[in-house]
């Protein structure tokens, strides 16, 4: 099913975009490279905001007619609540730091329904994007092909490593482009 080759390629694709691009260009490849390497038919890329702690979804497929407005402003801002977590099941891999997928989506402890107008989500995975134990951001999928396994999660973590080198450059260390 799953090729090193494969993985490797996307890790060179995407860390050599660095450091003449923008957060959304490299942001884009990552959730493409994602829903490839996966066989997901959505993916959700985002960060967190280091002056606020919101998770900003800058790179999504689109599930909604909500996607297109999302697309339009550049970005899905979710709120950090009260209480410094981000709740629901989106908000589960940033809450714990950790990783899960899962089979049914509606009877998950953490779920709390889909947004009104939202497109049914089959599967869902989802991995936390952590530098040296700080959490940055997060990728999810959904809707594969074929069902989660904990070899997704690998493939996924993966990526996400990847990730967290170019959201720490371009985040916390400006030297990248607007």
């Amino acid at each position: 099913m799953f090729n090193e080759d494969d993985l490797k390629v996307s890790r060179t694709k995407i860390l050599d975009m660095l450091p003449n691009c923008t957060l959304k260009e490299v942001s884009d490849v990552v959730l493409d490279e994602t829903k490839k390497l996966l066989k997901s038919e959505s993916c959700y890329v985002a960060f967190v905001d280091p002056e606020n702690g919101d998770s900003v979804g800058i790179s999504f497929s689109h599930l909604t007619e909500s996607c297109q407005r999302y697309e339009d402003m550049g970005e899905a801002r979710f709120k950090v609540l009260k209480d410094g977590s981000y709740g629901g099941l989106l908000g589960y891999s940033l809450d714990t730091g950790k990783s899960l997928y899962v089979h049914d989506v509606t009877n998950h402890p953490a779920a709390h329904g889909i947004p009104p107008g939202h497109e049914p989500v089959s599967q869902f995975l989802s991995v936390p994007v952590i530098y040296e134990g700080e959490i940055l951001g997060q990728i999810v999928a959904g809707n594969p092909e074929e069902d989660y396994a904990a070899e997704h999660v690998e493939i996924a973590e993966e990526i996400a490593d990847i990730y967290a080198v170019i959201l720490k450059e371009l985040l916390f260390n400006e030297t990248y482009p607007e």
